[in-house]
């Protein structure tokens, strides 16, 4: 097993601005992450902490300016400090650096609320594993989120829309997935809206277009999901943001869970429901999400 580089990162407000000399030496190496966190620190003491994991194909990573958008988004949302972009640039380029030789590997960024009034941020890149649910498929069920589709709206202090380190919940429904005997989940929302899996995003395919929820019932903005609708458009194919339903998605002509480093899965089966999986599509869209230049 590839032991992870990781740097621990001083971190800069936003709008600092300083030379290249001070910028690199408030990114520092940390070994191998083990003896560097605090107990008190409010991260994994309370799950007080934001983070993004990015993928990198060779040695390059994808859509790091959505990233660092999103992580800059998930900060305001908990009242953390605002990155400093031209930091985490140039960390992730230095951790993608000691990387070895690998086809595809990923790499995390992780800002907590710290202890004593002072945020920590780390970043750690590791190899990825092979991925073979690209071609094979993914079982998913559906299990119910406990909340609204509005809950953006109505319960901003629930954080929905923020990447957060509380992923204990999301954790909790794979392992009830396992349990099912399936591989992943939808979340679908109380009021009957599918929202998002635990660490993916929904687009399922309809009439020839392509559907994802939108943003606004409560879920994360995918980065994955956004190159891909960047991809659609180049192509002149139809895609969009839409309310869904269970029935939707289980009446698609096909439908994928996206992530950073996964990328496109196809779903195979949903509850148990057989549902039909275009490989060659797949295999386009997954070339495509690998050949990214952004």
């Amino acid at each position: 097993m590839s032991v992870p580089i990781v740097f621990l990162l001083d971190v800069l407000p936003a709008d600092a601005v300083i030379d290249d000399v001070d910028l690199a030496a408030r990114i520092t190496p940390a070994g191998d992450g083990s003896g560097v966190l605090s107990v008190f620190d409010l991260g994994p003491a309370r799950g007080d902490g934001i983070f993004e994991t990015i993928g990198v194909v060779g040695r390059h990573p994808q859509s790091v300016e959505a990233h660092l958008d999103r992580l800059t988004e998930s900060a305001a949302i908990l009242d953390l400090p605002a990155p400093n972009h031209a930091q985490w640039r140039l960390a992730i380029a230095r951790a993608i650096a000691e990387l070895p030789d690998v086809d595809q590997s990923a790499v995390r960024l992780v800002v907590t609320r710290g202890s004593g009034g002072r945020p920590t941020a780390w970043i750690s890149a590791t190899p990825a594993d092979g991925f073979p649910e690209r071609e094979n498929g993914i079982e998913v069920v559906l299990l119910d989120r406990g909340l609204p589709s509005d809950v953006q709206e109505r319960s901003p202090w629930l954080l929905a829309g923020a990447k957060t380190l509380s992923y204990a919940v999301n954790m909790a429904a794979l392992r009830e997935a396992h349990r099912r005997g399936a591989d992943d989940v939808l979340f679908v929302s109380s009021d009957g809206f599918v929202l998002e899996g635990p660490t993916s995003t929904v687009v399922v395919r309809i009439d020839g277009t392509f559907v994802t929820p939108p943003p606004s019932s409560g879920i994360l903005p995918g980065t994955t999901q956004l190159a891909l609708w960047a991809h659609l458009e180049e192509q002149g194919l139809p895609h969009e943001y839409r309310m869904l339903t269970p029935e939707d998605v289980l009446d698609a002509e096909a439908a994928w869970l996206l992530s950073s480093v996964r990328l496109a899965a196809p779903v195979r089966a949903v509850d148990g429901r057989p549902l039909p999986m275009d490989a060659g599509l797949t295999a386009r869209i997954n070339d495509a999400l690998l050949s990214r230049t952004d």
